[in-house]
């Protein structure tokens, strides 16, 4: 197992994108049987014969000097989050078998969980790369409320994304939901091209989804550290949240996202409706009913 063909395909695609004009160079006229540029363009471009060049898109940037990869950053025009990515995907080809490790199971610190508990206001939950909820707060439950309504532990945000009727509800604008799952995971395999879970998870979806299976061709990948989220929740209607996503430094793999709505917008006054609902939820669990929506 490597990952040879992840490279090949990701060279290929940043390459189909970008026209000579879009690079600087001539045209010359005549018909291209290439969409973008050709190898020895990128290669004239990033600065290497194309024979070098020819060799890396095949898959092989085992032993790639940072030189040659900020070339090829630049002369593919690679944004911050495919640049990390390429970076990722050499650093796995260099390290190859010796970067399959013991499966280690995910645990979330007590420590975690107590500062997940303290966060009263503001939704929040722990993820791993494969998009699993490892831990949530009541405020995060109650916002994923219907992901949380399958019987399957942990909730993995790709599966309900992709396989779940309700999420296409849930997020007013799916589309753009469905692209940014698909990137997540797209960059978690670049990081760990040997995930056993991530892979398995990928062949489920890929078999199960034609959406997430023409995404996952198109090998975009993402940053996702902060911006705005929109939800449609079935207790309190439409909810447009900020989110900030935090890696754990102290814990490798794991992510601590927590969203929160501006004071004095009507985001706010649901959000505090929503507390409310996931309250009057946890006092009917135990009579086996849910509060009326």
């Amino acid at each position: 197992m490597d990952n040879r063909d992840d490279i090949r395909e990701f060279l290929a695609s940043r390459r189909a994108r970008i026209t000579p004009a879009d690079a600087g160079l001539p045209n010359f006229g005549g018909s291209r049987r290439v969409a973008g540029l050709r190898r020895a363009e990128v290669a004239m471009l990033a600065g290497v014969s194309p024979d070098y060049y020819t060799r890396l898109e095949r898959g092989n940037l085992s032993g790639v000097s940072d030189s040659v990869l900020d070339a090829l950053c630049r002369a593919l025009r690679l944004d911050e989050a495919e640049r990390s990515h390429l970076y990722d995907l050499a650093r796995a080809a260099s390290t190859g078998s010796n970067a399959r490790r013991r499966t280690v199971k995910q645990q979330v610190r007590p420590g975690t969980r107590h500062l997940l508990e303290a966060m009263t206001d503001a939704p929040a939950f722990v993820r791993n790369g494969r998009l699993d909820i490892l831990a949530v707060n009541r405020l995060g439950r109650a916002l994923y409320s219907p992901a949380f309504e399958s019987t399957a532990r942990p909730v993995n945000l790709a599966r309900f994304c992709f396989l779940d009727a309700r999420a296409e509800q849930f997020y007013p604008g799916w589309e753009e939901a469905a692209d940014t799952t698909v990137a997540l995971l797209r960059t978690e395999a670049g990081r760990d091209p040997y995930d056993k879970g991530l892979t398995d998870l990928v062949g489920e979806l890929a078999t199960r989804s034609d959406d997430f299976r023409i995404r996952w061709g198109a090998h975009d990948v993402r940053l996702h550290h902060t911006g705005v989220k929109q939800f449609r929740h079935p207790a309190v209607g439409r909810l447009d949240l900020g989110f900030e996503a935090m890696p754990m430094p102290a814990d490798p793999g794991l992510t601590l996202t927590a969203y929160s709505a501006e004071p004095g917008t009507p985001a706010a006054d649901k959000l505090r409706l929503l507390a409310s609902w996931a309250a009057t939820a946890e006092r009917h669990e135990s009579a086996g009913q849910l509060p009326s929506e």
